[in-house]
């Protein structure tokens, strides 16, 4: 049920699509067909004197400016969508990519107040000098310069206020909505709008929360911390910093759009597009953590060495990981790409769920190879990462793909990443770039040395259960021989198979037994017993040797 509330802004809502003249959108586009109930109830709708439609080409322009009329929800909700090439329109989603998160600052003076109130006194206990004059204002915060009293320059960042009020509110209105689709739309329930607008509420409620952005700040510093100036993230101050104020460093740069101040200051472009390109795969892949809104905005240039340029990021509201498993499925699913192996890439994506497992193979590798084959007679430098990447949705999608939120956020970053890297350098070519990276990553994951790193890994805990292991087989091999470990055949037909495993049974337990030995003799090599994990392993080797069947 619809609240008293909820209602009022529905109606504001009308009002602003009717200044927009998006009526006709709406009326238009299948995505809105449940809600065309609600401009005929709207007043705007049948008292509007101007009736002139408005020509296609202005239709992402209207519903652009619309969104940025709604507020900050609509904006972030509209960013979130620019990147839903598998949903939208091409014109509109391009509309919505120009959107702004800039607007007017809120009082200096109120900014000081939310920040002595969230530190729990007066502002000069803490700082030296507080501008009131804001860096930076946009939807969720805005940015002041300060100084702390021990000479150190920070910016200071402010939640604005009641802020969390109002996007509450629009999120409820928004999953009302969503649900109601879902429930009158078989649309809706494809699409599955109420996930889309929880996984949408998770994120910008992340984003009001500084200390959630405070620990991402603190986690990218140390994923960088190997001495390398590649990338410049500000330090929090912890002492400082609440659930509503972040205080940081204050880091500074040259725009990493200003192309002719980069190349005043002599800045290697191509090797600056190309970092861009091996700091994001570092992140996604080496790291599993990785800034997911690089536009333009957030980044800037370090050229205090020109030849070896680096990167400074600021605003980590939005980070964005991978399940392991996505991890492996994306990077292999690239370099079957590359190698034109779509039964691969159609495998891969049975294997990896993303594709219910009743789609065909077949018709699978036949969609894929349709629609890439026109892809890969362009040369390597003129594709897109992220319009393959968007183009694999697409495709998945007719097989029922659904796809999840955080490969949504991979795609938005990896098409802002090669924007600023063809922006730096219009023959970079990405592919070479990546191709190393992404082959290297696999291997080390594959073989010897991805056993090795996954023992490196759960090394401790598996370490912490040695002891019980002799115990365990001890206790298997008992009730084994008491008879209490048993297995029903329920088939006449397994009859002689069973007869062959009581027979080799003796070889069986040998083989549990040796095997165990090998696990824990590999555990204590790795964690320094040379001696006794020597030993262990060559014992295990001989009780294995023993258990081999013979012929």
């Amino acid at each position: 049920m619809v609240g008293a509330r909820h209602l009022v802004r529905l109606l504001v809502i009308q009002r602003v699509l009717a200044r927009h003249r998006l009526d006709e959108i709406i009326l238009a586009i299948h995505l809105f067909r449940p809600f065309r109930f609600l401009l005929y109830l709207s007043p705007f709708y049948w008292l509007r004197r101007d009736r002139s439609p408005a020509v296609d080409a202005v239709k992402g322009e209207r519903i652009r400016r619309a969104l940025e009329d709604l507020g900050p929800v609509f904006v972030k909700l509209g960013q979130m969508f620019s990147t839903r090439r598998d949903l939208l329109p091409d014109d509109i989603a391009d509309e919505l990519t120009k959107l702004q998160d800039a607007v007017p600052p809120f009082p200096g003076s109120e900014a000081k107040d939310i920040v002595a109130t969230a530190l729990g006194g007066p502002l000069e206990n803490f700082f030296e000098s507080f501008d009131e004059t804001p860096l930076a204002s946009a939807s969720i915060a805005q940015v002041h310069a300060a100084r702390t009293h021990d000479g150190r320059d920070v910016v200071v960042k402010v939640v604005r206020p009641d802020i969390e009020a109002r996007i509450r509110q629009d999120l409820g209105l928004a999953k009302q909505m969503a649900s109601l689709a879902e429930r009158y739309w078989s649309e809706g329930r494809r699409l599955h709008l109420k996930h889309i607008v929880a996984d949408y509420e998770q994120i910008i409620l992340d984003e009001l929360d500084m200390m959630r952005e405070a620990a991402n700040l603190s986690q990218v510093r140390r994923n960088f911390a190997d001495g390398e100036s590649v990338l410049t993230v500000p330090e929090p101050d912890w002492q400082l910093t609440r659930e509503n104020i972040l205080v940081m460093e204050r880091v500074h740069g040259i725009p990493v759009g200003d192309l002719e101040a980069l190349r005043q200051h002599g800045v290697d472009l191509k090797r600056l597009s190309e970092l861009g390109v091996e700091i994001f795969f570092t992140q996604v892949f080496r790291d599993n953590f990785f800034h997911a809104d690089m536009h333009p905005g957030n980044i800037m240039v370090d050229v205090s060495d020109p030849a070896q340029p680096g990167y400074v990021a600021v605003d980590f509201g939005i980070m964005g990981s991978l399940t392991e498993d996505d991890q492996r499925y994306l990077a292999e699913n690239f370099l079957a790409f590359f190698n034109r192996d779509y039964k691969k890439v159609a495998q891969l994506h049975l294997d990896s769920g993303w594709v219910p497992a009743t789609a065909q193979i077949g018709e699978l590798e036949s969609a894929f190879r349709s629609v890439c084959e026109p892809i890969f007679e362009r040369p390597f430098s003129e594709i897109s990462f992220a319009l393959l990447l968007l183009k694999l949705f697409r495709t998945g999608r007719r097989f029922g793909m659904e796809v999840q939120p955080q490969l949504v956020l991979l795609q938005k970053t990896l098409l802002y990443i090669e924007g600023l890297g063809k922006q730096l350098y219009p023959d970079l070519d990405l592919w070479a770039t990546a191709m190393p990276f992404l082959e290297n990553w696999i291997r080390q994951r594959k073989g010897f040395e991805g056993f090795k790193q996954k023992v490196q890994q759960h090394g401790p805990e598996l370490v912490e259960q040695i002891p019980e292991i002799p115990g365990m087989i001890y206790e298997v091999l008992k009730q084994a021989q008491d008879g209490k470990l048993a297995l029903e055949w329920k088939s006449s037909e397994l009859e002689k198979i069973r007869s062959e495993l009581r027979t080799n049974r003796h070889a069986l337990y040998s083989a549990i037994a040796g095997g165990s030995m090998l696990i824990t003799s590999a555990l204590l090599l790795n964690f320094g017993y040379l001696t006794t994990g020597t030993v262990l392993a060559a014992i295990s080797a001989i009780v294995l040797l023993r258990s081999w069947p013979e012929k």
